[in-house]
């Protein structure tokens, strides 16, 4: 799924009309015991209910697209196997959430799988979207009752999906508050309160502006700290490399293979043309990825020698894989340039990197900074060497 589509998907979940049929959960404790079930039509819920669990499910589609939001894939075998996990999601979503035993297997598999050690909640929704046709430049089809089409839109496709949603459950903090029908200040009860989804994902993908049963759109909260293991055993899919790790393993390559031609000039080169192609591709609505070759392009650009690339494609190979790609977002930042060493950090806007420079002066390696005509310290405003 690219960026569009998933704001198409987020846009149903309004607080005053959706397609959504039914809700169903399972509050689940710190011992891993099932204290509570909920199966309901959502519309059924009180309204202020509705309104919190919108928010939910609008957070659960929410994030950066190749960190939070990741595309996965089904192998075959998923697809295939009596016990396959892409089998059982599409028993789910026939079911529309109404099989109690396929309800209770689900939870008992993420039961099985989650390594949280509080309390959480699950949250299943059943919704099924009538997808409007759209013109080439993106325009809504609406519906043309004289020639046969809907009277609101000019619906072919109905996209039925199933949104999961898992949510850790804490206790608020102690406190103080006023109660007015005392008039006085007291010590707060304390409620265990649903907090905004950590994980979940959305099956199956729409790919396309269309149902793709063989993909789904995973999320992760934290994109530094993918549970990989619950992810890949829960839903069996294929799980790209997430985002902390492309970053770490582009570094890596980069490191290995320049070695000691790895210097300031290089590395702010290479900085500076992947926020160039980065910004180039920001009206994109599928973000930009690399694979081996787009990556060799980037280092010669940057001024790599060519002696140093056949060890770069070695160790790409190796740390990335032959058929892999990495996303030019993970491995970049357009918002911060820094330079680090053990005892001093400096922090550059990255659209003037050409105010920082390295020398050799008196003998020792120095990093210069050109001053301009402002410069503080600890908020003081202090007068430039002259």
């Amino acid at each position: 799924m690219n960026k569009k589509e998933i704001a198409e998907i987020k846009k149903l979940f309004k607080k005053d009309d959706n397609g959504i049929t039914r809700i169903c959960g399972c509050y689940v404790d710190a011992e891993k015991n099932k204290r509570l079930e909920l199966r309901e039509a959502f519309y059924s819920l009180p309204e202020e209910e509705i309104f919190k669990y919108v928010e939910i499910f609008r957070k659960t589609l929410s994030g950066t697209l190749g960190k939070n939001l990741m595309n996965m894939e089904f192998p075959s075998e998923e697809e295939t196997s009596e016990e396959g996990k892409q089998k059982f999601l599409m028993e789910l979503l026939r079911s529309g959430l109404q099989n109690h035993e396929l309800l209770d297997k689900f939870y008992d598999m993420v039961i099985q799988t989650y390594d949280y050690d509080g309390n959480y909640f699950i949250i299943l929704i059943h919704d099924a979207y009538d997808i409007p046709s759209v013109t080439a430049d993106g325009n809504t089809i609406l519906g043309d009752s004289d020639n046969g089409l809907p009277a609101i839109d000019a619906s072919d496709y109905v996209y039925d999906f199933i949104l999961c949603s898992i949510c850790p459950v804490k206790l608020s903090k102690a406190g103080l508050c006023y109660n007015p029908e005392k008039n006085s200040i007291e010590d707060c009860m304390r409620d265990w309160l649903v907090q905004p989804p950590e994980n979940g994902f959305l099956f199956p993908a729409f790919n396309d502006r269309n149902t793709d049963i063989h993909n789904l759109l995973y999320f992760a909260r934290n994109a530094d700290d993918m549970d990989i293991d619950f992810s890949y055993d829960l839903l069996g899919c294929t799980f790209p490399i997430p985002a902390k790790e492309q970053r770490e393993t582009f570094t890596t390559i980069v490191e290995e293979s320049l070695g000691t031609t790895c210097d300031y000039e290089v590395v702010r080169n290479i900085h500076e043309n992947l926020n160039e192609m980065i910004t180039e591709n920001k009206e994109n609505p599928e973000p930009l990825e690399l694979d081996r070759e787009d990556v060799k392009k980037l280092l010669t650009a940057s001024g790599i020698p060519e002696e140093k690339l056949e060890t770069f494609e070695e160790k790409f190979t190796e740390n990335v894989g032959e058929d892999h790609k990495l996303v030019a977002d993970n491995i970049a930042s357009v918002r911060k340039f820094e330079l680090k060493t053990p005892d001093v950090t400096i922090q550059v806007n990255p659209g003037r990197t050409d105010l920082i420079d390295t020398r050799i002066i008196d003998g020792i390696p120095c990093i210069v900074i050109e001053c301009n005509d402002q410069v503080e310290v600890n908020g003081i405003r202090v007068a430039n060497p002259q």
